[in-house]
């Protein structure tokens, strides 16, 4: 499997998830993610799934600083509705690395471990995302702007051709380049296109 290098070199997300442990799946329940794990479950990589996973591990570092994380223990509310914009591809991504669901999640063991629950939408909050621990109630709140990073206007000209069925294979090859180009220089300015309060 191919894939753009600079994918090994962002940050990955650690995470206790006690669940996991429980049912064998990960010794001592420590998870650890990647961007590569959320671009295949994605899809795709683009400034939106990179914003995505940017925002959470800013969010997770801001409320537990030295701890681990805690995996299903991150209640998650989002500013916009689950189908306004791009709300629902970052919340399918925020999902993946914290657990928390609106109501398709996991219903718990004997009262431990529920999943579902701990995501809303419409919610009257400062900013776009707000993670909450469950445990302390401290909380952060969080907007990214990925168009403090200038658009190469190539990506444009390629980009028109492609969906005019007008681009050549070399042209196809180099818009995929320069979108993750763009990634790129996203997560290396993450301090400038994140704000978090």
């Amino acid at each position: 499997m191919n894939y753009p290098n600079f994918f090994n070199d962002i940050e990955t997300i650690k995470l206790k998830d006690e669940l996991s442990e429980y049912l064998g799946a990960f010794e001592k329940g420590i998870i650890e993610f990647s961007y590569l794990d959320i671009v295949k479950s994605s899809g795709h990589s683009c400034p939106t799934i990179a914003g995505a996973y940017i925002m959470t591990l800013k969010a997770l570092k801001e409320l537990y600083k030295d701890e681990m994380p805690k995996r299903g223990e991150i209640f998650v509310s989002f500013r916009e509705n689950s189908k306004e914009g791009v709300t629902g591809v970052i919340a399918n991504v925020v999902t993946q690395i914290t657990g928390a669901t609106e109501s398709l999640g996991f219903k718990g063991l004997n009262g431990k471990f529920e999943r579902f629950g701990l995501m809303k939408f419409n919610e009257d909050i400062t900013l776009s995302i707000k993670f909450q621990r469950l445990d302390t109630k401290k909380f952060v709140e969080i907007i990214y702007n990925p168009d403090l990073i200038p658009l190469n206007p190539k990506i444009n000209q390629l980009h028109q051709k492609i969906r005019q069925n007008r681009a050549l294979e070399e042209e196809k090859i180099e818009f995929g380049k320069l979108w993750q180009e763009r990634v790129n220089t996203i997560f290396k300015n993450i301090d400038k296109v994140v704000t978090i309060i």
